[in-house]
């Protein structure tokens, strides 16, 4: 690993993306290395993750390495923070990308082009309190999320106005962006950002989007590339600040 430190001290930049064996995240993987960023590709799955591994690195690009990663479990992220801070000391850009449909049965023609953002939840309770910048904290986060998983139990979704097409998906995003603003209010140093990519073509949604993981990248990206002082505890869709 010394000629990592070597070349993540010439760059002095270093990345973790999630999720990023395939799709966007590995886009974002390969256009951060471009760039002369150090890359951790992470992924669930080992074998895949070395396959994208050696993808990266047969279209030219040495600066990536792989480590496995899931992102719902404690003792494989302390691996991943372990492995950081032994061979890097420090980290420069993480790109939380991973995430799962929340559904095992999907129709691809019901897909469409949708922004994860409170003012898509109708339930006005909840939609109050993910917009209400000022007073969001991670109890009222886990709150609306403890009454979504209690009326998805019920049966109750619809009557509760809560979205009933990829619900957890959509409650989950919004309640993620929620978190971005409380994150980047505890951290004002760093830029903290949530981004929409726009309809990109990928398996989750059976590649019925509209534009392709290059374009789908580019946002992400030029977000984790901006410089100290950027702007923080925004939401942006593609490349234009959007309302949360």
């Amino acid at each position: 690993m010394a000629s990592l430190r070597t070349m993540a001290e010439a760059t002095n930049r270093y990345a973790v993306i999630t999720g990023a064996n395939k799709g966007i995240g590995l886009e974002i993987c390969r256009q951060l290395a471009a760039n002369g960023v150090i890359v951790v590709l992470t992924a669930r799955d080992e074998k895949r993750g070395v396959e994208a591994l050696e993808s990266l690195k047969g279209s030219g690009l040495s600066n990536v390495v792989f480590h496995q990663l899931d992102v719902g479990d404690p003792a494989s992220i302390a691996s991943l923070a372990d492995f950081i801070k032994t061979q890097f000391g420090k980290l420069d850009i993480l790109v939380n990308n991973a995430g799962i449909i929340g559904t095992l049965v999907t129709d691809p023609d019901g897909f469409r082009l949708g922004i994860p953002a409170a003012r898509n939840i109708k339930n006005e309770w909840a939609k109050g309190v993910l917009s209400d910048a000022e007073n969001l904290t991670e109890e009222r986060v886990d709150e609306v999320l403890n009454v979504f998983l209690k009326d998805f139990k019920e049966g109750s979704l619809e009557a509760k106005s809560w979205p009933t097409f990829l619900s957890a998906n959509t409650v989950s995003k919004s309640a993620l962006n929620a978190y971005t603003r409380i994150m980047a209010k505890k951290y004002p140093t760093f830029c903290i950002n949530c981004v929409c990519p726009g309809f990109v073509k990928t398996d989750i949604n059976y590649n019925s989007g509209i534009l392709t993981v290059e374009e789908g990248a580019e946002s992400p990206v030029r977000l984790a590339l901006l410089p100290d002082g950027g702007p923080s505890g925004q939401f942006f869709l593609q490349k234009e600040v959007s309302e949360f």
